[in-house]
């Protein structure tokens, strides 16, 4: 019977995992090509790295490998890659930081999913938190109490960041359908997929320039491979606050890095935003009760 081995430090491996996820908008930005190539090679790399490391581990061949659940996670690539794709076209169309912000919107569309088409409960709390999230965005965004103009691809921008974050809690869903089925698995089902959807529509034609294949190497391998073991490797061992504070070093990489790299510093107003969101991330994903409320009766 097969051990599973003590991991060390899952807390340092989230957070490294976080902060390399960070780096991801600039990666895509240096790649230089559409973002629907550089969904496709980030597929690509993504695949050799995954399918490598699950062989290496014993991962595969997967008993539970059933030609449902197949189908359950290639549906989930469909939404994983269509984020992934619609994500990028947000940093071109806004900024790193705008984008990885909005994105993190996620959380509450699994919520509203949740309760819309799975009729699951939701509480007085959670719905405080959810509008307090939303205010956040909309102030994030960029499109009100802005000192400067916004322009119809600014919009577009985040109505597409917007809608990634929207496919991508579809996809999670779909992943809870799966079982035990190993999180690397599914993941490398989603990257297969991928190629596969994107090989039509991405500019292959064009000669991708010699130093674009760093970037594009890393998206795949660092971004896709590394970050996500080192992710799924760390959740079962950490408590849920403890991953829910660790996540925004994700977004905080990202506001730096725009800021540093490409001279975007974050308004007032985008601040406030991201703060609301972070508190109501928080409030859901920990369970924060409103104050001044008396607790139900049991």
């Amino acid at each position: 019977m097969k051990t599973t081995l003590p991991i060390r430090f899952p807390a340092g491996r989230l957070a490294l995992a976080m902060a390399v996820i960070g780096t991801v908008g600039a990666f895509a930005t240096e790649a230089g090509l559409d973002p629907i190539t550089t969904v496709f090679w980030r597929c690509v790399f993504g695949t050799l790295f995954l399918a490598a490391w699950c062989l290496l581990c014993g991962y595969l061949p997967h008993r539970g490998l059933s030609p449902a659940h197949l189908g359950l996670a290639a549906l989930g690539g469909v939404c994983m890659v269509l984020s992934w794709t619609a994500f990028f076209a947000g940093f071109t169309m806004t900024s790193i930081a705008t984008t990885t912000i909005v994105y993190h919107i996620q959380p509450f569309f699994v919520v509203l999913i949740g309760v819309t088409v799975l009729k699951e409960r939701i509480t007085l709390d959670q719905i405080v938190w959810m509008v307090t999230a939303f205010v956040g965005v909309a102030l994030a965004s960029g499109l009100v109490l802005s000192s400067r103009p916004v322009s119809m691809t600014w919009v577009l921008g985040i109505v597409l960041t917007l809608g990634a974050a929207l496919l991508y809690a579809v996809a999670t869903i779909l992943a809870k359908g799966l079982g035990e089925q190993r999180p690397e698995v599914t993941t490398l089902c989603q990257t297969i997929v991928g190629v596969g959807l994107l090989a039509p529509f991405a500019d292959l034609s064009r000669s991708v320039p010699l130093a674009s294949w760093g970037w594009l190497a890393g998206i795949g391998i660092l971004h896709t491979g590394v970050a996500y073991v080192l992710m799924y490797s760390a959740y079962p061992r950490l408590a849920t606050p403890v991953i829910g504070v660790l996540t925004f070093i994700y977004p905080l990489v990202a506001i730096l890095i725009d800021w540093f790299f490409y001279s975007h510093s974050l308004g007032v107003t985008q601040s406030a935003g991201m703060i609301l969101i972070a508190f109501g991330t928080l409030g859901v994903r920990l369970g924060w009760h409103l104050p001044l409320r008396r607790p139900s009766p049991v």
